[in-house]
């Protein structure tokens, strides 16, 4: 066994268990697993409501205020300790520039930053998580709950954290990235559901967070922990976008379903690269909202009408032509050698054997908010 330093614990597991998903409970799983090993963490833990004796996650009809009575079930005591457990394994497993996310509700949260702070952990930023067909509040008793939060944070408040802000600012059509993400619920065909066509998961999250999450914290080739990992999204993520990851999840059905899942991603090869910097009007929807949505995945093709040129998607919303790679607008520019180019109306991509506009696209996407 290898000594990590903290004399109160002595890593069991040499080699980590690469791109897999643990059965198991999340506290005596991350204690197997090797000190200062993690790039970075995602966490979805369960809310803090208590049924019967049993902490849960709540139906969403429930968390949006359908049952208020939902509030009085909690155990501030017990929930308080189990945060305290998972947070201070997931300190230990962050290497010592890696940085958590963490979401929750505003049934836990505030609990949840309190612990962080207490236990060393630097907040960088809280994201609102600006729900775009949120679930309406039946009774009227309350305002619709629209939103979660997402507490991000170093480990340290030294530490040498990750972010990647071109990534961002290239995601949001060359605009810096702002902390309120305006992001449907998960929906449609990403909606896992069981044998009686009922959501398998009651909160599974949208991978077009977990894409914007991953890829503003984490390069390719990094490794990234889910303790509570439910249906597998952050790994579906991480495996898309080219990072490896480890998950655990304690229910048996939940990780069945996550490695059914996994099955059908081919491992990325990202492309990333600082975009240019050029300052434009921010259009209806970003193209690197079509990315992280997956109506446009890294990987498509694009080319102008006549396919004189082509251009390849990358991960970060950015595109690639030759050696020249930026947002659409300027490598259209660019490819043209035009002062300027609308990138939406220049850039094609092929759908049902024809060539159509990405412009389309724009169109489309707000179906999924609404």
């Amino acid at each position: 066994m290898k000594d990590t330093g903290d004399p109160d614990h002595v890593d069991t597991v040499r080699e980590l268990p690469l791109d897999q998903v643990l059965l198991g409970d999340s506290v005596r799983m991350m204690g197997m697993l090797r000190s200062a090993s993690f790039h970075c963490v995602f966490a979805d833990p369960p809310y803090n409501l208590q049924l019967r004796g049993e902490l849960r996650r709540p139906d969403d009809s429930l968390v949006d205020g359908v049952d208020e009575d939902w509030d009085r079930f909690t155990d501030f005591e017990a929930y308080d300790s189990f945060t305290h457990a998972w947070l201070v394994e997931c300190r230990r497993l962050l290497r010592e520039d890696g940085t958590i996310w963490v979401i929750g509700s505003y049934h836990n949260i505030f609990r949840i930053g309190a612990i962080l702070q207490e236990l060393g952990f630097w907040i960088l930023n809280d994201v609102v998580w600006r729900k775009a067909n949120p679930m309406p509040n039946f009774r009227g008793r309350r305002f619709t709950n629209a939103h979660e939060t997402m507490i991000w944070a170093a480990r340290s408040r030294t530490s040498r954290y990750r972010f990647n802000y071109q990534a961002m600012k290239s995601l949001n059509d060359d605009v810096q990235m702002r902390s309120d993400w305006w992001l449907p619920l998960c929906t449609g065909a990403e909606r896992l559901r069981n044998t009686h066509g009922l959501k398998l998961h009651p909160t599974q999250k949208p991978e077009s967070l977990l894409h914007r999450v991953l890829l503003s914290s984490t390069l390719p080739g990094d490794l990234v922990l889910d303790p509570f990992l439910g249906t597998g999204t952050t790994a579906a993520v991480a495996k898309k976008l080219g990072r490896h990851f480890v998950g655990i999840e304690r229910h048996p059905a939940y990780v069945e379903a996550a490695l059914a899942r996994l099955k059908l991603i081919e491992r990325g090869e990202s492309n990333e690269v600082a975009p240019t910097q050029t300052k434009r009007d921010v259009p209806r929807v970003p193209f690197g909202s079509l990315v992280e949505r997956g109506l446009l995945p890294a990987g498509t093709v694009l080319c102008d009408r006549l396919k004189r040129v082509k251009a390849v998607v990358a991960a970060d919303g950015s595109i690639r032509s030759g050696d020249i790679q930026g947002s659409i607008h300027k490598v259209g520019a660019t490819v043209q050698n035009a002062p300027s180019c609308n990138g939406w109306t220049f850039w094609h991509f092929e759908q049902d054997g024809k060539l159509v506009p990405i412009d389309v696209l724009r169109a489309v996407a707000p179906e999924a908010e609404g």
